[in-house]
């Protein structure tokens, strides 16, 4: 993605409050009249949120696209057949009906059409859907006369942002392309934005893909593993390691491949195996056994593939190669240990 040379055309902003506890929906009668060098700081706020989300989502529903009604008001913004201010009116509409449960937060609905994305090399419009719920401090010190005042006030951190959605004119019988963001990512309070007001779904791309399978292969070593095999902490480490060294050492992924190099053992192969096509089915997850593998994908499960024994509040040993440098043991008196080998020291 690029939004270097997009611009900020039209904003139009509402108040979006909590039905069950009658906050009410205050609309706006016309868009915003911003000047242009605050368009240029409201155009970087909203899109530069964007740049490192890499979850490609289209419209869905259950039934069929065409009773999506967000997929609806931006395919009609898109084509010119719906004004501009009128949708933004209808999705303010349509979230306040979806925002009936008690930890919903009322706050700014902001509608904007951006020109000039650059979204997988191609260069579209696009249509954004932003909300802000909470809000920040600051203190505004003003000059009059030689002398000064200072005030408390309140107003939105330009680093942060609640929730948001792009929406690329790009791919339209598919749903378009759209990329989300949710500061809230647990409880039913988070699903209203992504299912039940947008009515998104995943893109099966090789971002997807990597990810998912790399988030089972985690769970396989760290869960069933523990339960099936007699294992120690640093022989499930050196596995979390080599499902990762795997992702970043090819370009390519192929199961088959991935589990000769990363388990090696009949029984664990086996095993996986299983565990795989179970979780798939109880999770409805659809993969490939061939795909592409996304660096992005890769770069962020990383992160949470925890190369790092923890013992007692004393110490953590950092495990990065050949498990055959540390081997555990248990004193006589029951206490136990670690031995570590190393060449150098640093």
């Amino acid at each position: 993605m690029n939004f270097s040379i997009a611009t900020l055309k039209t904003i139009s902003i509402h108040f979006v409050g909590n039905k069950s506890s009658d906050q009410g929906l205050i609309l706006s009668k016309k868009p915003l009249e911003v000047e242009t060098e605050l368009k240029l700081k409201i155009k970087d706020y909203f899109l530069n949120r964007f740049v490192s989300v890499f979850d490609t989502h289209q419209f869905t529903h259950p039934s069929s696209l065409q009773y999506n009604e967000v997929f609806n008001v931006a395919a009609g913004i898109f084509s010119g057949e719906t004004s501009f201010h009128l949708a933004s009116v209808q999705l303010a509409q349509h979230l306040y009906k979806n925002s009936s449960h008690p930890k919903i937060k009322g706050g700014e609905l902001y509608l904007c059409y951006f020109e000039n994305c650059v979204f997988e090399n191609e260069t579209v419009d696009a249509y954004g859907i932003f909300k802000t719920e909470t809000k920040t401090n600051y203190f505004e010190v003003t000059e009059e006369k030689s002398s000064f005042s200072i005030s408390l006030k309140e107003g939105l951190d330009l680093n942060k942002l609640d929730k948001g959605c792009l929406i690329f004119n790009t791919r339209h019988k598919e749903g378009f392309r759209v990329l989300m963001v949710d500061s809230q990512s647990r409880g039913e309070e988070a699903q209203y934005w992504k299912e039940n007001f947008l009515g998104l779904a995943p893109v099966k791309n090789e971002f997807l893909q990597t990810n998912q399978f790399l988030n089972i292969t985690k769970k396989f070593v760290t869960e069933q593993m523990v339960d099936e095999f007699d294992m120690t902490k640093p022989d499930q480490i050196d596995l979390l390691n080599r499902s990762v060294d795997y992702f970043k050492k090819h370009e390519t992924f192929d199961k088959h491949h991935f589990e000769k190099e990363v388990f090696q053992d009949k029984g664990l192969i086996k095993s996986f195996h299983a565990y795989d096509e179970s979780y798939r089915q109880q999770n409805d997850i659809d993969l490939n056994d061939r795909f592409d593998i996304s660096e992005h994908a890769v770069k962020r499960q990383a992160k949470v593939f925890k190369s790092v024994l923890k013992l007692d509040k004393n110490f953590h040993i950092y495990i990065h190669g050949d498990k055959q440098l540390i081997e555990p043991g248990v004193e006589k008196d029951g206490r136990k240990f670690y031995k570590i080998y190393y060449k150098v020291e640093t």
